[in-house]
């Protein structure tokens, strides 16, 4: 089995399958035909990724009526991506 090749920019990304916490996901499912935004944090309830993720969020109409599409990634797990959007939230 050969290793996995990193995408470089204007490659397909590759398929993959991940548990959200909005449940299961299978990112083609997901994205179907939209543009997708990937961005990524290195850990939940840090200020600055609390502001990116606020900023994502508020904006999520906006991605939408163009019809892109977001996911947010971090090593953190589903119970503290849970809680911290919780607290992002209040």
């Amino acid at each position: 089995m050969e290793p996995a090749q990193m995408p470089r920019i204007g490659d397909q990304a590759p398929d993959f399958e991940a548990n959200t916490t909005i449940g299961p996901l299978k990112f083609s499912d997901y994205i179907k035909d939209n543009w997708t935004i990937l961005f990524s944090h290195p850990a939940d309830f840090t200020p600055v990724c609390t502001t990116e993720l606020s900023g994502f969020a508020e904006n999520k109409k906006w991605f939408a009526e163009r019809g892109t599409k977001l996911i947010g990634l971090s090593i953190d797990s589903i119970h503290s991506h849970v809680a911290w959007v919780q607290n992002v939230r209040e």
